[in-house]
């Protein structure tokens, strides 16, 4: 049965998953201070880092209009499954939703699913490399969707950012708040909550002590995790993320680990110096 899976650039596209041939990364657009970015393989990441750092202003992202989905969709794979960043996050779940409707229209016969990751980031990637796997086994479309929003649900999501200007910049963060945490060295240890809204579950001072505290935080909370992959993602500092993905390894059995640069948005929302973890 031929499939394709769709994924919003959110989340990151690994090497395999490329050269499958069998995946679709739509781009959103990122604006900061007049200058306007693809997440796709032309975004610049120092480039945008440097302005990031510059701009009085915080950067603007668009997510994928319903349409370019749609024309992702409309192929010749008898299966279509896409996945999105939380819909607590951006609208790209609701786009996505309304391709699906306006393809099933054109094409009844078509079957497509939209997956809320309820995540962000190499969530999204896990999730997709989960459906591939379903497919791979020879699972029918419905067990496909029942077997991965059953993955969704045992899915957390964790991350540590070095930098707070971001949030401060898009007033999740006071000013005061912002300025306290930085002159304290204080890190926000945020996860994922079941309605993929995040939450911060713990701090620490400093960023290494945050790191080793949330690898414990996710270690602890792991369940049932040696058939499952394991990700980290990182923005612009790949010895912290093998460190991460190191320490990962050293507490959490599982059947594979998977360590990624962070996508575009990714770099937008955690900054330079950011980690997800995905367990």
């Amino acid at each position: 049965m031929s499939f394709r899976i769709v994924t919003d650039s959110c989340g990151e596209i690994t090497d395999d998953m490329k050269e499958s041939g069998l995946f679709v990364s739509i781009p959103f657009l990122i604006d900061i201070s007049g200058h306007h970015f693809v997440d796709d393989a032309s975004f610049d990441i120092h480039r945008f880092l440097k302005l990031v750092k510059e701009s009085p202003t915080v950067a603007k992202t668009a997510c994928p209009s319903p349409e370019r989905f749609q024309r992702a969709f409309d192929c010749e794979a008898e299966h279509v499954y896409a996945v999105t960043i939380s819909s607590q996050l951006s609208g790209a779940y609701n786009s996505a939703m309304l391709a699906k409707s306006m393809e099933e229209e054109d094409h009844p016969e078509k079957k497509i699913h939209v997956f809320n990751s309820k995540s962000a980031s190499i969530g999204e990637t896990l999730i997709a490399r989960k459906i591939w796997e379903c497919e791979k086994e020879g699972f029918s479309f419905e067990h496909t969707v029942e077997a991965v929003e059953g993955y969704i649900e045992s899915q957390v999501t964790w991350f540590v950012l070095e930098d707070l200007e971001t949030l401060r910049k898009n007033g999740r963060l006071s000013n005061f708040k912002a300025a306290l945490a930085t002159a304290l060295k204080i890190k926000p240890i945020c996860s994922s909550t079941p309605e993929g809204t995040i939450q911060q579950a713990g701090q620490a001072r400093g960023i290494n002590k945050a790191l080793v505290r949330m690898v414990d935080m996710a270690a602890e909370a792991a369940e049932h995790t040696e058939n499952k992959e394991i990700a980290v993602s990182y923005v612009a500092c790949p010895e912290r993320g093998q460190m991460v993905l190191d320490a990962l390894k050293a507490r959490i059995p599982a059947k594979n680990y998977l360590l990624l640069p962070a996508s575009g948005l990714t770099t937008t929302y955690a900054n330079e110096g950011g980690i997800v973890v995905v367990v």
